[in-house]
């Protein structure tokens, strides 16, 4: 397996056998509203062969993870299904216990023979674990050494594995503690993750195209100034709510509901922004010519001028993207070398809005360049249109890969270097 270009040790750099392994994936996975039962396995896939090659090695494997956090309260369950699909994935039985670090917990992991698993209690049932904890308190590592989750599974594991890559972003004791006091490994998740975004990030094959969209216009405006003055990007095609903002720093007018729809959401604070892009990289950018709306037929689609839609559309939303502009974009992605995706087009979910993104995906999958698509909606229009199997890389990641892909660094892969240089082979008691 190829090792990725930081500092971080891999499986085969430890013995696993009879050892126990604290095992730290990232199998936070989408669910019903209602039935509360998961939808969408894409990381419990990616986790799979991580916690086999362990178990197959004759590890003692306990696993932390999480579920849901205060900001989505509705996703905080326990993780009982998770332990039965990876059971299923893996082919080795993986017991589940709902408790995190206690006392049953603890006897939980000091029980485990060679090539059995335990998956512990949802991470974010402790204060320590929420994003609320990390942004108030913020600890160091070494400082979470005294935690409760640190403090009771700390001393009874040998090797500590994270394969977390999309919780890379967060300064939680399960992501940059352990590395502190125990010998520490990447997964295979992680190393590819970060493999595959550092060869858009680094060394793209050229030309480099990004596709920005989606509704969480803060990712597309978090990257898109850095990978410019990288000179990452050659070309950065805007789709979704992004390139409605940016169609309004153009000068374009596109009526008075969309600027509502804007202002309701705070989102005109990015048209500043749009501007100061398009005037240092303005051809750089694509911006769509023609607009998807609603009419009597449902769908319908309206050139956008250089200063207005249609005075009989000011009323209007503007859901995708047209096909003119599909043509044009799915003919850039086409002659790229590489091209990376966040974002889909429109409202892809109702059938009327979804042309966009489904042309574009298949474009992109298509495509003879190395691809990478990364983002919640973004894998699962993927999914929905294409399947996965067409794109060079799939990342599990969000705001981790938008925040890497901007150049800032991780707490998770500091920890993981740290953890090189401390080379230890044996935990620190």
């Amino acid at each position: 397996m190829e090792k990725n270009r930081i500092k971080i040790k891999v499986l085969e750099d430890f013995e696993m056998k009879g050892r126990t392994v604290l095992f730290r994936p990232d199998i936070n996975s989408p669910l019903d509203a209602k039935t509360k039962q998961i939808t969408n396995t894409n990381r419990l896939e990616k986790a799979a062969p991580t916690l086999k090659a362990l178990l197959v090695r004759g590890a003692k494997v306990a696993l932390i993870a999480h579920q849901g956090d205060t900001l989505d309260y509705q996703n905080l369950i326990p993780l009982s299904e998770h332990a039965r699909i990876l059971s299923a994935l893996t082919g080795s039985k993986v017991g589940y216990i709902d408790d995190v670090c206690g006392p049953a917990a603890v006897t939980a992991v000091q029980s485990l023979k060679e090539g059995e698993a335990i998956l512990l209690g949802n991470l974010r049932y402790l204060s320590e674990e929420v994003t609320a904890f990390e942004k108030e308190v913020k600890l160091t590592p070494s400082q979470m050494l005294d935690t409760w989750l640190v403090r009771s599974l700390g001393p009874l594991a040998d090797i500590y594995v994270n394969d977390a890559f999309a919780a890379a972003h967060r300064n939680a004791p399960s992501m940059v503690a352990f590395q502190e006091i125990l010998p520490t490994a990447g997964g295979r998740q992680l190393v590819a993750e970060y493999t595959a975004l550092s060869k858009v990030a680094e060394n793209p094959v050229r030309p480099c195209v990004f596709v920005l969209g989606g509704g969480k216009i803060s990712d597309a405006f978090g990257m898109m100034r850095s990978v410019l003055e990288a000179g990452t990007a050659d070309k950065i095609l805007t789709t979704g709510i992004t390139s409605l903002v940016m169609l309004l720093a153009k000068g374009v007018e596109l009526g008075e509901r969309t600027r509502t729809f804007l202002d309701d959401r705070d989102l005109t604070v990015f048209i500043q922004e749009a501007e100061s892009l398009l005037e240092k990289w303005g051809d750089s950018f694509l911006v769509p010519g023609d607009l998807a709306y609603e009419n009597e037929e449902n769908r319908a689609e309206t050139e956008v001028s250089s200063f207005a839609v249609p005075s009989g559309l000011q009323q209007k939303l503007f859901l995708d993207i047209g096909k003119r502009t599909i043509e044009r974009y799915c003919g850039v992605i086409s002659q790229a070398g590489t091209v990376f995706v966040n974002g889909p087009a429109g409202v892809y979910e109702d059938p009327r809005w979804e042309n966009g993104t489904r042309e574009i995906w298949k474009s992109i999958a298509e495509a003879p360049g190395y691809t990478v698509i990364g983002g919640g909606d973004s894998v699962s229009a993927a999914a929905k249109f294409t399947g996965l199997e067409g794109y060079s890389y799939v990342c599990t990641a969000g705001g981790a890969m938008v925040r890497f892909l901007s150049k800032k660094k991780l707490p998770l892969i500091t920890a993981m270097e740290k953890a090189y240089d401390r080379n230890l082979t044996e935990p620190i008691r």
